[in-house]
């Protein structure tokens, strides 16, 4: 029941998808997608979705979808962020690139968007599908900094726990520690083998942490399924929305 809006050039706008550099790239290819909602206005408030996407995907080819089928284009602004290469040149279609550059764009394109667009920097969310949902702790706990942004986050299909591609358990064992009390929503597509795997992995080495785990019944590598109404869907929107009420 969901169309995701193609990114385009030009100035941000309810209901428009548009690529924006940060200053210190604008020579470059290197782009975020910022989508303002269609009940957007100027001088109020807006939690955020911080999204990346999996790999053979790219900011400008805009296939990211979950933070448009969590909030259904109302109500929240969306930011899709790039993985920037070792170069500085250009958005990387596969893995990471250079993680620490990487992690400086998520910090200034965060407090850009809160700072001239409306967005609540007590309420941002960072969300991932596949490499994307790996990099909700590679690149969204990487440091103190920057795990003191998010609010919870959403990971589909994959985790972080050092099986993946410039990964470690050690490495990936310090980044979980800087979750804290910090909720995340984990979700995977069938079969349920690989969510028990997490589920083992999380209770060894972040047994105190507050996790909700869900397998959607297709076997589809994809999150696309935001965009259906589906009661997947219908969970998903009521984690959101209820940590929303929380104190952060």
């Amino acid at each position: 029941d969901l169309t995701v809006p193609k990114v385009a050039e030009g100035a941000p706008s309810p209901g428009k998808r548009v690529l924006q550099p940060l200053p210190a790239y604008r020579e470059t290819s290197i782009r975020h997608a910022l989508y303002l909602p269609t009940d957007w206005e100027k001088g109020k408030s807006y939690p955020v979705i911080v999204e990346y996407a999996g790999n053979a995907r790219t900011v400008a080819g805009g296939e990211a979808c979950l933070g448009y089928g969590i909030s259904g284009g109302m109500g929240f602004i969306w930011l899709c962020l790039p993985y920037v290469s070792e170069d500085h040149k250009r958005d990387m279609v596969q893995w990471w690139g250079d993680v620490g550059a990487t992690v400086e764009y998520c910090k200034e394109a965060v407090r850009l968007v809160c700072g001239e667009w409306g967005g609540d920097p007590q309420k941002v969310f960072l969300a991932g599908f596949s490499r994307g949902s790996i990099a909700c702790n590679v690149i969204g706990l990487h440091d103190d900094e920057i795990a003191s942004l998010w609010r919870g986050f959403i990971c589909h299909s994959h985790y972080d726990d050092g099986r993946w591609h410039g990964t470690d358990a050690s490495g990936a064992r310090e980044r979980i520690k800087r979750l804290g009390g910090k909720l995340q929503f984990i979700s995977n597509e069938v079969p349920v083998v690989e969510k028990e795997k997490i589920e083992q992995y999380l209770k060894r080495v972040h047994p105190e942490g507050r996790f909700t785990f869900m397998t959607l019944p297709y076997t589809n590598h994809t999150e696309t399924w935001v965009l259906r109404e589906i009661p997947e869907r219908k969970i998903i929107r009521e984690w959101v929305n209820k940590l929303l009420t929380m104190s952060k």
